[in-house]
């Protein structure tokens, strides 16, 4: 089963990513590496490397596998930055992150996720990955400022405590929109400017905080 679980990843890189432009050489060996079915609920295996969203519980999804790599692709991550990650969900995209960065911070509103990604992360062997139960649209601003920053739900607006976040040079990746639909937004920190860059449109669950829509 294993093996058929390697076969499939490897099946997800060669049709669902490199097609659509994901080339960035980590971004795909961490997408062939992390064993995605671990990450979702038993019913849900067979499903792992499907080109879509999965259900993972408490009204909450995985995202599709292209939007996780083309998420991470934009954070032009190098191997040594510090990267803050709002919406734990299952761990997977934390997971991602993980292999690319020296740690990963990561919040989720909703404590049985977080406490299930946490007992994930630790049975397959991440080390780098912290977690915590708060409010993501406030951050975590102990360990800012983050040289990236990924939202994995849908904002109105970005988040002022996440641009506060950012390093220097720093990149943000947030959804932004309404309930239903959102444009992926790549923000650049330059000094006191940001510049935006629009990905294309996406489809993620409410962002739910002060500085996101009220429940």
């Amino acid at each position: 089963m294993e093996n058929d679980y390697r076969l499939a990843r490897e099946d997800m890189v060669r049709t669902q990513l490199i097609p659509r432009g994901i080339s960035d050489a980590r971004v795909l060996d961490a997408m062939r590496k992390v064993p995605r079915e671990k990450f979702v609920p038993d019913p849900m295996k067979m499903y792992a490397y499907e080109d879509s969203p999965l259900s993972i519980g408490n009204s909450q999804t995985i995202s599709q596998p292209y939007i996780v790599a083309l998420m991470t692709e934009a954070l032009e991550l190098a191997g040594d930055q510090k990267v803050l990650e709002i919406g734990t969900g299952s761990g997977y995209q934390a997971a991602i992150l993980s292999r690319l960065c020296n740690a990963v911070y990561t919040v989720e509103r909703i404590a049985p996720l977080s406490e299930r990604a946490g007992k994930t992360l630790e049975e397959i062997g991440y080390k780098n990955i912290h977690l915590k139960v708060y409010d993501g649209t406030l951050g975590w601003s102990e360990n800012a400022p983050y040289d990236a920053i990924m939202v994995t739900a849908g904002a109105p607006t970005i988040p002022d405590p996440l641009i506060a976040q950012l390093k220097e040079g720093g990149r943000l990746v947030v959804p932004v929109g309404d309930r239903v639909s959102q444009e992926l937004i790549k923000v650049v920190r330059k000094g006191d400017s940001y510049y935006q860059e629009d990905l294309g449109g996406v489809r993620f669950v409410n962002l739910i905080g002060e500085y996101g829509w009220k429940e």
